[in-house]
């Protein structure tokens, strides 16, 4: 049984239990209130009748006499018996005027006389009244009771069918979304990755929706970035494997000389080659968290100061100034951090700044502590990207300038790798940029 049939017969349901107890105990309380009603009102105007008759006689002889003058319509069945179908009794609680229910000279309890209505001449009590059978109705009370009895049922009738129209157009209002959910699910299991459902409300079926949709996302990405990743590493192999090939068998043909030069170059492109594969490697393990990692205590003042004197000497010859600009203090990392690890996140990040700044500009490595993160930061001079360009920046073999070749612009892993190992450090990374103005990548990691 489909969902949305599920949910209709569950409102039914509870819908006819629930009118069904509505209507039940309406009618009974209806029935018991309009008896009482009835009752009331004939003990009222018998009593009336027997003030009058006590007034004109002031007496009670006689009294079961006057019978047919006493509603005698109201009890039909108990018109062949002798005895009165009340009792009267004096204002001392003593039985004048014996009923079925009680017996000539009985006393009253107080309770019973709670009970009884009071016979008043002149606001003077002369006796109290005791009704020892119930009235019935005459016809026109049971009529009156027949219809009343009919509209609630009737009311009870309209209510559940309007509760089973609500039901139907509340459970396809909930099931559609649902619905939709499934149909995007299957194409999505037939490859069509490039699914998304309208969002129709805010509630947890809206946040399965949009949650969908988020993964729905991320799958599609990720499925395109595996498929242009593959391109990229068939193309980044090819061209290493090519030289290789075409001077190892230019060599072996004669055509090239066996000269040192030509050596070089197979052995240059071999190490291209084997960085190429290294950084392949070191972004599979850190994918599959499976990269090796030595946390210790470290003061990233001291880092940073060590990586400086290790570039300073490059920096130089590229004539671009290295700025070191350190935090006060000791600044540690919360969950301490790989030294060396962390070294190569940096110098990849240098790496970059060293090809993108030209001579005569400046690049500084700064440390800083900002509430409870520590933030370091890489800034050089150089052209700089767009903001959109900057958001891919960390993206495997994203270029921003996609005229450079490798041998400007490096494997294009670095920053993916660099990315990678923050992300593993409980810490992330980011560029900042706008064209013309440089470029700025900055660390952030949670403080000691």
């Amino acid at each position: 049984m489909k969902l949305t049939a599920k949910l209709i017969l569950a409102f039914l349901l509870v819908s006819l239990v629930s009118a069904g107890i509505i209507v039940l105990f309406t009618s009974i309380a209806t029935n018991r209130e309009f008896e009482n009603f009835i009752s009331q009102r004939y003990k009222a105007e018998l009593a009336e009748d027997l003030a009058r008759y006590y007034q004109e006689r002031q007496t009670w002889d006689g009294v079961e006499n006057e019978f047919e003058r006493f509603g005698r319509e109201f009890v039909r069945h108990n018109e062949d018996k002798h005895p009165p179908f009340f009792s009267i009794a004096d204002p001392n609680g003593n039985i004048l005027v014996a009923g079925p229910d009680h017996q000539l000279g009985e006393l009253l309890s107080a309770e019973s006389l709670g009970h009884s209505t009071p016979i008043q001449v002149d606001n003077e009590t002369v006796g109290f009244l005791l009704l020892a059978i119930a009235p019935g109705q005459n016809p026109m009370e049971d009529e009156f009771l027949r219809r009343l009895n009919g509209s609630i049922f009737l009311s009870a009738a309209g209510t559940i069918a309007l509760a089973l129209v609500l039901a139907i157009i509340l459970s396809r209002s909930i099931t559609r979304p649902i619905r939709e959910l499934t149909k995007a699910t299957r194409a999505m299991a037939g490859g069509n990755l490039h699914q998304q459902v309208n969002v129709r409300s805010r509630d947890e079926i809206g946040e399965l929706a949009e949650s969908f949709n988020t993964m729905s996302g991320d799958l599609s990405r990720s499925f395109n970035l595996r498929k242009q990743m593959t391109a990229d590493i068939a193309h980044e192999l090819r061209t290493p494997l090519s030289l290789i090939i075409g001077h190892a068998e230019g060599v072996h043909d004669g055509v090239l000389e066996p000269t040192r030069e030509n050596f070089e170059i197979i052995r240059e492109e071999a190490e291209r080659l084997e960085k190429l594969v290294n950084d392949l490697r070191t972004l599979s393990l850190a994918d599959a968290g499976e990269l090796s990692v030595d946390f210790q205590p470290v003061n990233i003042n001291d880092l940073i100061s060590d990586i400086h004197t290790h570039y300073l000497t490059l920096f130089n010859q590229k004539r671009i100034t290295l700025n070191l600009e350190p935090a006060p203090g000791t600044l540690r990392v919360k969950a301490n951090l790989d030294p060396g690890r962390f070294t190569q996140v940096l110098n990849n990040i240098l790496d970059n700044a060293t090809r993108y700044t030209p001579a005569g500009g400046q690049v500084t490595l700064a440390a800083s502590l900002i509430e409870d993160r520590i933030q370091l930061s890489v800034k050089d001079s150089g052209e700089g990207v767009t903001p959109e360009e900057a958001a891919h920046l960390f993206d495997r073999f994203y270029r921003a300038d996609q005229s450079r070749t490798r041998d400007d612009g490096g494997s294009g892993l670095g920053l993916a790798i660099a990315k990678s190992i923050v992300e593993m450090h409980k810490g992330r990374i980011w560029a900042e940029s706008e064209k013309g103005k440089g470029l700025r990548v900055v660390i952030e990691l949670p403080a000691e």
